[in-house]
């Protein structure tokens, strides 16, 4: 009788295997969409770092360049807006310009890490 509980036990420990469930309690299809997920999260954070926006201020007579990683590649100024009266202006074209580009950047970053993880039961990613 004892060999049949031991047959028993062991059998309902293949059925708690059988679930899907790998050891530490994690399923293994889970893990590898994590890993997937992982994989797409670095390969969008390294295409937003290549990727550049412009923004311009002023009706166009000033504009920026920004990278990805939020670095200020270029500035561009029409001369006929370079009065020595009024430097005021162009600084606060280029802090708008600045502005806007970071803006553009932040929606296009949030707009491609909301794309891979939609749908995830995740708070704060795009989840339900």
């Amino acid at each position: 009788m004892a060999k049949a509980k031991g047959g028993m036990f062991r059998q309902s420990r293949k059925k708690a295997r059988g679930q899907g469930v790998g050891a530490g309690g994690i399923d293994p299809a889970m893990m590898r969409q994590a890993q997937q997920l992982q994989e797409q999260l670095a390969q969008a954070q390294e295409e937003l770092k290549e990727a550049t926006v412009e923004a311009t201020a002023g009706g166009g007579v000033l504009s920026v360049v920004m990278g990805g990683d939020h670095k200020l590649r270029s500035v561009a100024i029409k001369p006929d807006i370079l009065d020595p009266e009024d430097h005021e202006m162009v600084q606060d074209l280029i802090i708008a310009a600045i502005n806007e580009a970071t803006d553009r950047l932040e929606a296009m970053s949030e707009e491609r890490m909301s794309g891979l993880t939609a749908g995830l039961p995740l708070p704060g990613l795009g989840g339900q």
